[in-house]
């Protein structure tokens, strides 16, 4: 089921829509009427995405923000890694099936993140009873930002998931999506937007071809003949 949830300071919410969390990080590089929209802007956006994601919780996140102030830098580094591993999984996502050297790449970047990174895994309750693991970075708290996001990538390796794997069939539509379907027919990244879209343009393509045929041949109407000379 998808869920939108909307990033303060943005008139651009977060979708999640795409049933697995690595593929939801993807389509943060999205379209809005036909242009692309970065959702990682800055780091607070970022963080905002991954406290939505269910990643880091509000007091974690939180703490990423006034670390973010404290060491800029620091941030606008995680930002850009961020980036990079989002450039490397969107790759895998629509072109690792076909593309040995596209796996490769994208295995390199997820052993990177998760081998620069010490800390401990947990799982944790959520607000709602259910639970949630969780990866608690010592040291530098940036560098275990990525490692919820690649684990997630690199279950879906592991489990042979990539043939699951779309791209919504709208080709102004970026996202990707896990199709969980029993027929593996999903083609729209989500029923309510581009599905509705599809459905609406199909419904006036049909109404165009129709409209001929309830006009029905021209008829040419006459009046009665009149004499010569009238």
């Amino acid at each position: 089921m998808s869920q939108i949830h909307a990033s303060s300071n943005s008139s651009h919410p977060f979708a999640f829509i795409a049933e697995r969390l690595w593929l939801d990080f993807v389509n943060t590089d999205d379209a809005q009427r036909g242009d692309r929209v970065d959702g990682l802007r800055d780091f607070d956006a970022l963080v905002r995405w991954l406290e939505a994601a269910g990643v880091l919780d509000a007091e974690r996140a939180a703490g990423m923000h006034r670390r973010a102030q404290q060491q800029p830098a620091g941030a606008t580094a995680a930002l850009s890694d961020a980036r990079r591993v989002r450039a490397a999984l969107r790759a895998l996502a629509e072109r690792g099936t076909a593309s040995p050297d596209v796996r490769l790449h994208a295995v390199a970047e997820i052993n990177r993140v998760l081998g620069r990174s010490a800390g401990t895994r947990r799982l944790e309750t959520r607000g709602d009873g259910s639970f949630i693991r969780s990866f608690v970075p010592v040291g530098d708290a940036f560098a275990g930002l990525m490692i919820p996001v690649v684990e997630s990538a690199a279950d879906a390796l592991v489990l042979g998931e990539l043939a699951r794997v779309r791209r919504c069939a709208d080709p102004r539509c970026p996202r990707v999506f896990h199709d969980g379907t029993k027929n593996g027919r999903r083609r729209w990244c989500d029923m309510a937007t581009c599905g509705n879209r599809a459905k609406a343009a199909r419904h006036r393509h049909k109404l165009r071809e129709a409209a001929p045929e309830r006009r029905g041949p021209a008829l040419r109407l006459r009046g009665p003949r009149l004499p010569a000379g009238a």
